[in-house]
């Protein structure tokens, strides 16, 4: 039986590797087609295969494991494959296949590190679909990699030799990374003229603060300037909803604020920004109505006074009592945003969106740049109460979603307490015992510095300014002045005084732009008219103004999450529920004055 069967095996084999076959160059070798058989029936063949025919079976193998999502067995057949024996086109294809296995399991370094074998030297020789398959596992795997700048460049480079539904998708991916950049690497990336340097500058202009007419406008110019550019000949879908938006300009917007009570200094502050903003514009055709909310008896007469009076969006009110009443809303009769949070209900009316300072967004901010530079394992230093129980609850969230671990927290409450927990949050006390024990052991004499635990990276402070200048040198004291900490921005007053935040060098924290940019036009101007405005309050005029900037771009916000807007209270975007979030610049006290730090984006 066994040697009736052998040709046939012969003859399947024969048709397996023409099946496998695909291009060949000289010198490079030939790469796996596609083959009919199953994963098992090619590794079957290949054991009775000569070494290079064995090789091109088990590539095949693999990339149908892969393709079926079968990692492991994807894994066990690329084990199988001695890399160093390959022909470069074989080595090509099996590090991308190692690749984009790597990414499949999340792994973008990995799967980084595969992509740089020296056969990728070799790469333009091979067939455009291999050349593309490859670059594109780079452009993803440096994105999983939190490396957008350089996925774009990569995209971008490979656009040409994309056709189809596969360059319309390349096209949108390019624009998704560049929109999500970092406004500082709009203008400092690309080179003049290329494409690149095309996508960053239209990036620029869809996320300023003027109007959608006035953005549109721009567009347009920049399509007139660049005709040949990809994104020029085809804009992608974002910027094509933004001039639908612009056909419906907002004419009517009622601002509901507080102009008495304990609110009422907070509202005054709302309002001259998003009233200054509005002068800045140049908008002459919206009209904005002013309310006062603490007045406010019926929610629903002061709704139905504003339909009959052509109101298209409320922006407020402020008071969380009253954004609770709208939240528990199966719907609104006109677009609402809010200027606060409820804290309550998860599901809101989809007429409702939410902004605010919120200290969590801080929370995730810093979670979000210390994992980007390296750290994972940290401790957490937090006022007592409410308060730093939400901003420990959401860095804790979005710090172990990451794969960060929170070694151990410290309530911070009376000044006298303080030595005593950061003694126990370093764990000072167990090495002061050691050495009691060896001492008591040796009896004799042991001259033993106290040393803190080994096993943190970093410390997650939220404090205030008086708080964080005590914590700072009791943390240096107890042997951990080396230790990296992050900070939210309630550490900082708004402005710099060396004589007294010395103690603060080197504590990193993240900060609106309105505190961060001296240069802002609107700031400046809204300082030389409010001078309060350029210490912590005015956190809450920039606040006003990017309510201003938001109000237009709400249904951009809504219909396209991806999108965001350069604001002075941070970069802004739409997150699920309808809640504007805010990623923030970062700066760090050496010698006691303020630094902006670069993104670390790339």
């Amino acid at each position: 039986m066994i040697a009736r069967l052998r040709p046939l095996s012969v003859l399947c084999l024969a048709g397996l590797l023409s099946a496998c076959a695909g291009q060949q160059t000289s010198g490079l070798g030939e790469l796996p087609g596609k083959p009919q058989a199953s994963a098992e029936q090619l590794l079957l063949q290949a054991q009775q295969g000569k070494p290079e025919q064995a090789a091109l079976l088990r590539l095949s193998a693999a990339d149908q494991a892969l393709s079926q999502r079968n990692l492991a067995q994807a894994q066990q057949i690329l084990d199988l494959i001695r890399l160093d024996e390959l022909l470069p086109a074989q080595q090509i294809f099996a590090s991308t296949l190692t690749a984009e296995l790597a990414l499949a399991r999340n792994k973008p370094k990995a799967a980084l590190h595969a992509l740089q074998h020296p056969s990728f030297a070799r790469l333009g020789e091979l067939p455009v679909g291999q050349q593309v398959r490859s670059q594109l596992a780079r452009a993803n795997a440096l994105q999983a990699d939190q490396q957008p700048l350089a996925a774009a460049r990569e995209r971008v480079f490979i656009a040409p030799l994309l056709e189809g539904q596969a360059s319309a998708n390349n096209h949108e991916a390019i624009w998704t990374l560049v929109a999500g950049l970092p406004s500082s690497q709009l203008s400092s990336a690309g080179t003049p003229g290329d494409d690149l340097a095309g996508w960053l500058e239209l990036s620029r202009l869809a996320r300023g603060s003027a109007t959608p007419a006035q953005q549109v406008a721009s567009i347009a110019e920049w399509q007139a300037r660049n005709p040949q550019h990809p994104a020029a000949r085809q804009l992608p879908q974002s910027l094509v909803k933004l001039q639908e938006i612009a056909t419906r300009p907002l004419t009517r917007i009622a601002l509901l604020l507080p102009e008495q009570g304990q609110l009422a200094s907070v509202g005054k502050a709302l309002r001259d920004g998003f009233v200054a903003a509005h002068y800045q514009s140049g908008d002459s055709a919206l009209n904005i109505s002013l309310h006062d909310s603490s007045k406010l008896t019926d929610l629903d007469a002061f709704y139905r006074q504003a339909q009959a009076d052509g109101v298209q969006l409320v922006v407020g009110p402020l008071e969380k009592p009253l954004v609770s009443q709208l939240s528990q809303r199966q719907q609104l009769p006109i677009p609402t945003l809010a200027l606060n949070y409820n804290e309550g209900r998860a599901e809101a009316p989809a007429q409702l969106f939410q902004f605010g300072l919120a200290a969590e967004d801080e929370a995730r901010e810093v979670a979000q740049r210390a994992w980007e530079d390296g750290m994972r394992r940290a401790v957490a230093l937090v006022p007592s109460g409410e308060w730093g129980n939400r901003v420990l609850a959401a860095f804790r969230k979005d710090w172990e979603a990451r794969g960060g671990t929170l070694i151990a927290t410290e309530h911070v409450d009376q000044p006298v307490r303080l030595a005593q927990q950061i003694a126990d949050l370093l764990k000072l006390r167990d090495s002061e015992a050691r050495a009691k024990r060896l001492q008591s052991a040796l009896g004799s004499a042991v001259e033993a510095q106290p040393a803190r635990r080994q096993d943190i990276d970093f410390v997650f402070l939220a404090a205030t300014p008086a708080q964080a200048r005590q914590i700072k040198p009791t943390l240096a004291f107890q042997y951990a002045g080396d230790l990296p900490i992050y900070a939210t921005s309630h550490l900082f007053t708004g402005s710099s005084d060396p004589s007294q935040d010395l103690d603060l060098d080197g504590i990193r924290f993240c900060e609106t732009p309105w505190l961060l940019d001296s240069s802002d036009p609107l700031r400046n101007q809204v300082i030389g008219e409010w001078p309060a405005a350029g210490g912590s309050l005015g956190r809450l005029y920039a606040m006003g103004a990017d309510a201003y900037r938001l109000a237009p771009r709400l249904s951009q916000l809504q219909a396209l999450p991806s999108t965001r807007l350069d604001g002075l209270t941070g970069s802004l975007s739409l997150a699920p529920g309808q809640r504007i979030v805010r990623r923030l610049p970062w700066a760090e006290y050496r010698n006691g004055q303020v630094q902006r730090l670069e993104s670390t984006a790339q």
